[in-house]
Formats: structure tokens, C-alpha cells, sequence
């Protein structure tokens, strides 16, 4: 009697990501790349990308990898600042990056991400960091017209706490900490005249051009830095060739998105502007200039906070002189 080969079955790997699950980034990999790393790996790792809260609290999700709960993150490092400032530098270098694949660059070629890993070691152990990236530069969200840094005085903005906040409140106006699922209705409200959010296309989506008529894009602050980690054990247990193929999913999968998220970006941009509902506002590079002077003394007043972050803070310098983005 000859005997059939019976497949191996997929391990699959639990991630939480900090996407809402109508988000578009995370339906992108749903439906493009979690079936593409389960080809790369003939069939051996499958990913289960759960949306943001779907097992803890998206502050919470570095303890649940580092102690076997979740396998991995996919998640904005941005959310992790509380641990040391050198999170905040690393999450989210307001107003430092314009383009998003600068971020990749600064990550996987600059040190970015071993500078991520060291922070783990530091803080959270039994965490191995696959790759950081972004794969967005976020759009601005106003009811009313700011066409530099001038027209930011006096202004409630909503701003995530932190680096943001303080280059915010530095460049004249007021930030209000709201989560994103009040962003809508603070607007609506005149609790809030603008809000740092999230990309044109997700903005459209959620409807805050409904109540927020004069959007600023392309952005002026923000590129989040989003980290993919997975704990030790999951990473040792897995085979080298499986380790190299997660490392260059993640690569392929940030430079897709990147190119997705822009080409939906500057379609609707055209679409608003043809239609003539919207004012989309594009800052001036003088006044792009402006306000990047203004949040690097944020960054450097972050930097001094802790040693880590004085390493975090020089290194995206080194690098930025290196690219000649300073």
C-alpha cells in the first residue's frame, strides 16, 4: 500500500496591527500580501492580521508579544513614547520626513531598525523587530483655511500627545488629545478647528472632508513610523529560509502599499479639485521650512529627555545630512 504525502498545515501567526478593520492599508494586505507570504514560504507561515484592539489594548501590544500572547505587532511605534522619548523620536519624527519611503530608507538602511531592537532590549525583552517603515505621508484635516505657519495661531488641533502636541503648541496653536473615533464630531462640534489625522484617502473615507472643507495636502507634519515585530520564541522556532522571506515580505509589502496609498491619494486630490467642493491647500517650501525649524526644536528638546533618545535623535540627523535632507 504506497502512502500520500500529506501537507504540512500553515503555522499561523496572530498579529495585531493598529489599522481599523475597514482600514484601507489593512484590507491592501489582506487581500495582496498575506496570501503572498503564504506562496513565499510554500505554505509553511500564514499571518492572521487582527485590527487594532482585537486582543489588547493598542498601547499593550509590546507586553503580548514579549509574553507569547499575540506572535507579532504590526503597529505605529508612536504609541510606545510612554516607555522613553526614544519612542516618540522613532514613531513619529513630526514635520522630519516628507516622503514616506525616506522612512523606510532611514530603517532598513540607516540603522533605524536596529536602533528599534535596542530599544526593545532595553524596555520590553523576548521581542525581535522584523522591520519598520510608513506607508504614508498624512494629509491635514481643517475647517478652516491655514496656508502656513501663521494661520496655526490661536487654532484647537487635534494632536496625538507628545512630539506632535509639542511641535503644535510651539508653532502657535492648541492641541486637544482626542482618539480618531471622535476626530468627526469634535470637527462637526467646533470643538476642534483641524486635526492632525491620517491619509487623504483614509480622510475621505471617514468622511471628514463632510465638515472639514480646507485640507492640506500633500501633508505637513506626519510619516508614522509603523514597526513588525514578533516575539522570540515565534522568530527562533521559525527556519532561516522563513526568517529571509518575512524580512523581504515586509519590504515588498511597505513599497506596494506606499505606491497604492499615494496613487488613491492623488486620484481623489484630482476628484476633489475638478469637483470644486474642497480648497486642498499645498504649503509653500518656505513655509514647509518654517514649521520643520519650528518642530526641530521639539526634537531636540525630546532628545535630551533620556540618553536613547539623544541616540535615537542622532541618528535620524546623521542620516538626513547623509541624504541630503537637511
Amino acid at each position: 500500500m504506497s502512502l500520500i504525502p500529506v501537507a504540512a498545515q500553515a503555522e499561523v501567526l496572530k498579529v495585531q496591527t493598529s489599522f481599523n478593520a475597514s482600514h484601507i492599508s489593512l484590507n491592501r494586505l489582506n487581500e495582496q500580501w498575506v496570501p503572498k507570504l503564504k506562496e513565499m514560504t510554500e505554505g509553511r507561515i500564514e499571518l492572521k492580521l487582527l485590527p487594532i484592539r482585537a486582543v489588547v489594548p493598542h498601547r499593550e501590544t509590546p507586553e503580548a508579544v514579549s509574553m507569547g500572547i499575540l506572535d507579532g505587532d504590526l503597529t505605529a511605534t508612536s504609541y510606545f513614547a510612554g516607555m522613553d522619548p526614544a519612542f516618540a523620536l522613532m514613531g513619529d519624527l513630526t514635520a522630519g520626513y516628507q516622503d514616506p519611503a525616506q522612512v523606510q530608507a532611514f530603517c532598513m538602511e540607516g540603522g533605524g531598525k536596529q536602533l528599534l531592537q535596542k530599544l526593545y532590549d532595553e524596555f520590553m525583552s523576548g521581542i525581535h523587530v522584523v522591520g519598520c517603515s510608513s506607508e504614508k505621508s498624512e494629509a491635514f484635516v481643517s475647517k478652516v483655511p491655514i496656508h502656513g505657519v501663521d494661520d496655526l495661531e490661536g487654532l484647537k488641533i487635534r494632536s496625538p500627545e507628545g512630539l506632535a502636541a509639542d511641535v503644535f503648541r510651539r508653532a502657535g496653536a492648541t492641541p486637544v488629545s482626542l482618539p480618531g473615533s471622535e476626530v468627526y464630531t469634535a470637527l462637526e462640534k467646533n470643538i476642534i478647528d483641524a486635526a492632525d489625522s491620517s491619509a487623504y484617502a483614509n480622510n475621505d473615507a471617514s468622511g471628514m472632508h463632510k465638515v472639514a472643507k480646507y485640507p492640506l495636502y500633500p501633508g505637513i507634519h506626519s510619516t508614522p513610523f509603523m514597526q513588525f515585530t514578533l516575539s522570540d520564541m515565534t522568530w527562533q522556532r521559525l527556519s532561516e529560509d522563513d526568517r529571509q522571506a518575512l524580512n523581504k515580505w515586509f519590504v515588498m509589502a511597505y513599497d506596494d502599499l506606499r505606491q497604492y496609498l499615494d496613487a488613491r491619494d492623488k486620484q481623489l486630490v484630482a476628484r476633489d479639485k475638478a469637483e470644486g467642493e474642497l480648497t486642498i491647500i499645498d504649503w509653500s517650501d518656505e513655509e514647509r521650512a518654517r514649521f520643520r525649524e519650528i518642530a526641530r526644536q521639539s526634537w531636540q528638546a525630546f532628545a535630551e529627555a533620556s540618553p536613547l533618545a539623544q541616540e535615537v535623535y542622532d541618528a535620524h540627523i546623521a542620516f538626513m545630512r547623509d541624504r541630503g535632507l537637511l
